[in-house]
């Protein structure tokens, strides 16, 4: 990066990208080419693309390598470029990272820009009264389960993803809404460990800011919005930026 970066960091999560999605692509790819450059540090906070079934699955496959090589091309310019997967793309691995420049972390994240100390998580994890969920969260987490999944043909394991995805949006109507948002006792449980001033999350589709009140002050807990610019009704997505002093800013698509 040959000027002084604008930004200290910039997070973003639940893009759902996919071919079916060409404005939410291509705002995507232009947020690549302008402002991801303007920072020192880029985080992606999961859920970038609609399912992914395996690295294997780039072979080949021109929409996501078109992807991935603008991740890598955003590396290669200087902005350092983190990685968090999501509910749907948890099956990422070490070609993924590769192919992007990325580096791979571990929930919940840190990061310090100023006197802020700012914890940050796809937010999954904290959806804890979603009992079901969970379950299948530890399954699919596993390292056995994983590693034999991948031994499943490429064209079945999108078979399995996609129809996973249409047992997933039904299985959400009969829902509350409070079984499928955080549930404070975890949000506190993750300031407790992380000693964190302000948490970055998305997964909820449920962007705004809400103050959390602990022992030692008043927390923030930021969440995100997911990324959909072919919504004809409601299109829509942000992300947030950080200063060097830590003045946390949410920019609308």
């Amino acid at each position: 990066m040959d000027a002084p970066a604008r930004f200290k960091a910039v997070f973003l999560s639940d893009l759902h990208l996919s071919e079916e999605l060409p404005e939410t692509t291509r705002a995507f790819l232009s947020f690549l080419e302008n402002e991801a450059r303007q920072t020192e540090r880029l985080y992606i906070l999961g859920d970038l693309f609609q399912y992914w079934v395996g690295d294997d699955a780039m072979a080949g496959d021109a929409y996501l390598l078109r992807i991935v090589n603008a991740i890598k091309a955003v590396a290669d310019s200087g902005t350092a470029v983190y990685w968090l997967c999501g509910n749907r793309d948890f099956l990422t691995g070490k070609k993924f990272l590769k192919a992007t420049g990325a580096t791979a972390l571990e929930e919940p994240g840190l990061f310090t820009a100023g006197n802020t100390r700012i914890a940050f998580s796809h937010g999954d994890a904290l959806c804890t009264d979603d009992e079901a969920y969970m379950k299948f969260r530890a399954k699919v987490r596993n390292p056995i389960w994983r590693f034999f999944f991948l031994l499943v043909p490429l064209s079945k394991r999108k078979s399995i993803a996609t129809n996973a995805r249409k047992d997933s949006a039904k299985s959400k109507m009969t829902k509350s809404a409070k079984i499928m948002d955080v549930n404070l006792d975890a949000v506190k449980d993750l300031f407790r460990k992380t000693n964190a001033d302000v948490l970055i999350h998305g997964h909820t589709h449920r962007p705004g800011e809400h103050p959390i009140e602990m022992p030692d002050g008043i927390k923030r807990r930021i969440v995100l919005s997911d990324w959909d610019l072919d919504d004809p009704k409601m299109p829509r997505g942000d992300w947030l930026s950080v200063a060097a002093d830590g003045a946390i800013t949410r920019h609308a698509l």
